[in-house]
């Protein structure tokens, strides 16, 4: 968040000996060190620079993954750059699993903590450990044995599935890393330490920037391994994170701490996490879904379009990644602060850091329609690549405001418990809008790739108005977690 967006009434309550500056710096370190807060009064502006700028340093982490990976892909071929971004597209079904279950971590674990007990928070994230080791086994098993398979079905040009099944069947075995990273961060935003989940990111990025290089284009005796190459990185990375999380939750325990006995099953609390977490990760679910169609359209037009659409998607989840820490902090402020009996504070929360969203990702739009063919040539400079990747980036960046709007209030909704109002939204605009206008548009009308991009556009603005209305409507504060 730059100064400027920094409020000053949240900067008058320290000493009026301090200049300006040095009360924002002195806020913004407060932040970074992590150093406990308490999130259910004073000044709501403050909580949220406290909250949102570790978290979206985090998101800035997570979506480095994506840029790193691509930005080394991309010299292999359009063939690499396709096969990852077919395996990412049904990747998301994993992250909408990891996320749901994550924003159910939050959501519990924030209304306990606003409740004064921690012992509870620390027992509801050692049994989502439990709820991810069985879901890792279910998606692992088919993962190996239909990899090939899913490739051949998702792009029309074979060379794909030939040059990257090895990729896919790698990251779909190996997504225990995956789930855990984002839900032990889910735990970890909940509790208000939005700094050692931003470590963790921060860690495991370290690893796959290092890594990515040498187990992709070979270094001394380990040989060039291409694509799977940067698959293994990305999972090695993951899994120290991982390590870095787990040490925190189980040894060092600053907010909240886990005990091995807290660890065996305990029917009601995986219920009510499994019944929150239904509702967060069918929406991620039902978006995922829609991104795989979109995909899958994309991939009967050329393989180019495909990889150019890759690119230009990582450049989006770059910039958005950060704005969903912005989201992430509503959904803590929300959670804690209607576990403490305020929810006419949980509201301006979530309306204020909407508002700051807002403007932030209206800068990043101007940046992204002055500069897209620029932006891709980062990563490429195949003419048959940039085109397509360009026109996809100016156009999803059109409406990049609404988004800034649609992701808070959404998340929001979703930190007070209410799962199935955000799920609803998600059906009604990806599946009823969203995937009917991009077959149409592409395919009928002839628009081909700019169909599927304004479809994208047009859905995701009527989303995020539709949740501005329903937030307004408050009835997401009875919610009961």
């Amino acid at each position: 968040m730059c100064r400027a967006s920094i409020p000053y009434h949240f900067m008058t309550e320290t000493n009026t000996s301090e200049s300006r500056f040095q009360r924002v710096w002195r806020v913004i370190r407060q932040s970074i060190n992590g150093e406990e807060q308490e999130f259910t009064k004073g000044s709501i502006d403050k909580a949220i620079v406290l909250l949102s700028i570790p978290m979206i340093l985090e998101m800035a982490m997570e979506s480095l993954f994506a840029v790193v990976d691509i930005f080394f892909v991309s010299k292999i071929g359009p063939e690499a750059i396709a096969t990852v971004g077919i395996t990412e597209s049904v990747l998301t079904l994993v992250y909408s699993v990891a996320i749901g279950l994550s924003a159910a971590a939050t959501a519990m674990v924030a209304r306990r903590i606003g409740e004064g007990d921690r012992k509870a928070a620390a027992k509801a994230g050692a049994q989502i450990i439990l709820i991810a080791i069985v879901i890792s086994v279910l998606i692992a098993i088919p993962g190996y044995f239909y990899a090939e398979d899913i490739l051949r079905l998702m792009a029309h040009d074979h060379s794909v599935s030939s040059t990257g099944h090895q990729f896919t069947r790698l990251l779909l075995t190996c997504n225990l890393p995956i789930l855990l990273l984002w839900m032990l961060n889910g735990i970890f935003r909940g509790a208000g330490d939005a700094v050692t989940a931003m470590r963790a990111l921060w860690i495991a990025n370290g690893v796959n920037i290092v890594l990515c290089p040498i187990f992709i284009f070979g270094f001394g005796p380990i040989p060039a391994m291409g694509v799977l190459g940067s698959g293994i990185a990305t999972t090695i990375g993951r899994s120290v994170g991982v390590v870095y999380q787990l040490w925190h939750l189980f040894e060092v325990g600053r907010i909240i701490k886990l005990r091995w006995a807290m660890m065996r099953p305990d029917r009601g609390i995986i219920s009510t996490l499994l019944r929150v977490a239904s509702g967060s990760a069918g929406q991620y679910l039902i978006a995922s879904a829609s991104w795989i169609f979109m995909v899958f359209i994309l991939g009967q037009i050329s393989k180019e379009v495909v990889a150019g659409y890759t690119i230009a998607i990582r450049v989006v989840i770059f910039c958005i990644l950060p704005s969903w820490g912005m989201a992430n902090a509503a959904a803590t402020l929300v959670g804690q602060n209607l576990g403490a009996g305020h929810p006419d504070r949980a509201e301006k929360s979530a309306m204020r850091a909407g508002y700051f969203n807002m403007l932030f990702l209206a800068v990043i739009a101007i940046i992204c329609l002055i500069g897209a063919p620029q932006l891709i040539r980062f990563f490429t400079h195949a003419p048959e690549v940039v085109e397509p990747g360009s026109l996809a980036l100016r156009i999803i960046a059109g409406g990049y405001v609404f988004y800034g709007w649609g992701m808070v209030l959404t998340q929001a909704i979703n930190g007070a418990g209410d799962t199935f109002t955000p799920t609803l939204l998600n059906f009604v605009f990806f599946w009823m809008v969203e995937t009917p206008l991009a077959w149409l548009l592409a395919l009928h009308f002839d628009w081909g790739q700019t169909g599927v991009y304004w479809s994208i556009v047009i859905a995701e603005s009527g989303m995020a108005m539709a949740a501005i209305w329903l937030f307004k409507k408050g009835k997401w504060k009875l919610a009961k977690v």
